[in-house]
């Protein structure tokens, strides 16, 4: 399921909706990103004011396939999609960049363990094929502009004792399988941390998983660990509150700004 694969279904409906939605900048003025994982990379935060006031340099690819001004939710794996990081982190990365228009790629899926994002596998929780539905999404996205970057965060359906020890492996090697996917193996991958709340300790599973995470910079080029520290969860003691979103987004572009050298 290579994204070469989809190459010819992208460009003709990238032309085709070009045609009728939001102007885009050239190619390289528009920088892309993928965001992918589950739950918390969706967003579950409540959507308020400021979530629904689209920035003029901000975009996002809608669930039909158009660009669009990004507003939350951006994602829609579940109904329960809400505010997250993505547009917090698509607004510091446009204003860090004067002239360039981002282009965010929503692509995560709620409770998907890190197994079903591989080619061909169905998850049956939201009926959905969440590497092939990525695939077919970047096909989509990629001939309008150029990528930068992708944001992962998941980990928490894999914090589990027959899966946690197994995550490590699988998560290099879903970050070359990505990168190959796209053909840009430098591409930045960065990786979020799990929730740390007081109220919810972390099992030695979760503990296993964060420090894969933690270790990624270490053993894979070109990656970055953003810590949660601090960050408040909504009331499930599993997704963060709008704030921490929003913060956590804040980090992810700091992350990535480092990485690239613009701060």
């Amino acid at each position: 399921m290579n994204l070469r694969l989809f190459s010819l279904l992208g460009c003709f409906l990238a032309s085709s909706v070009i045609a009728q939605d939001t102007p885009l900048p050239a190619k390289e003025q528009f920088h892309l990103f993928l965001l992918v994982g589950q739950s918390n990379m969706a967003g579950r935060g409540v959507v308020e004011e400021q979530d629904q006031t689209p920035h003029p340099r901000v975009l996002m690819l809608s669930k039909e396939g158009q660009w669009v001004p990004a507003v939350d939710p951006l994602h829609f794996d579940k109904p329960a999609a809400g505010v997250g990081l993505g547009k917090t982190f698509g607004k510091i990365i446009a204003e860090a960049n004067p002239g360039v228009t981002v282009g965010l790629i929503p692509c995560a899926v709620g409770g998907s363990p890190i197994d079903t994002w591989q080619p061909g596998v169905f998850y049956p929780a939201t009926k959905s094929h969440p590497w092939d539905d990525m695939v077919k999404r970047a096909a989509i996205a990629l001939p309008a502009g150029t990528l930068k970057g992708i944001l992962w965060h998941q980990g928490e359906s894999d914090s589990l004792p027959e899966l946690a020890p197994a995550y490590e492996a699988k998560l290099h090697a879903l970050v070359s399988r990505l990168r190959q996917e796209v053909n840009a193996p430098q591409i930045p991958f960065i990786a979020g941390q799990m929730g740390q709340f007081a109220d919810m300790p972390w099992t030695p599973e979760k503990v296993l998983v964060d420090q894969v995470h933690q270790d990624l910079g270490k053993k894979v080029p070109h990656t970055a660990f953003v810590s949660a520290e601090g960050l408040k969860h909504k009331g499930d003691k599993i997704h963060f509150d709008s704030p921490s979103f929003r913060e956590l987004g804040k980090r992810y572009a700091e992350a990535f700004l480092k990485m690239t050298g613009k701060n």
